[in-house]
């Protein structure tokens, strides 16, 4: 029975990418959250945008988290690339999905993720592995 859960399980072994992969799961949730509360509240799309950058950098942080643990050192360089790579994959579907131009927020946005990534990073080397 063990060998059966060794052969189907799924495990990203690379920090980044593990890192990467749970911040765009992240950035789904809160968006799905985002989603119901502006559904079941009065609130403006307008007034959104404050919330996004949060729901971003909790996601990069938590990715960042991730990366650094797996890493087990410099977690700080390895949150720090989670954190650019996810900012400008951000970037990048914008672009390609919306047609968006290079704006100053999104300047903003990938230095909040890389900061909120990086210190992720920071505390997830502290982290023992369970």
């Amino acid at each position: 029975m063990h060998m059966i859960r060794r052969v189907f399980s799924f495990r990203i072994t690379n920090p980044i990418l593990s890192g990467l992969y749970y911040s765009f799961l992240w950035m789904m949730i809160g968006a799905l959250v985002l989603s119901l509360l502006l559904w079941s509240s009065g609130m403006n799309e307008e007034n959104l945008s404050r919330y996004v950058y949060v729901v971003h950098a909790i996601a990069a942080a938590l990715g960042g988290l991730i990366a650094g643990k797996r890493s087990g050192k410099r977690g700080w360089y390895n949150g720090g690339v989670t954190g650019i790579l996810y900012g400008l994959m951000i970037m990048l579907i914008g672009f390609l999905a919306l047609d968006s131009h290079l704006r100053v927020g999104d300047l903003v946005l990938v230095s909040t993720v890389f900061a909120s990534a990086a210190l992720g990073g920071m505390f997830g080397v502290n982290l023992k592995n369970n």
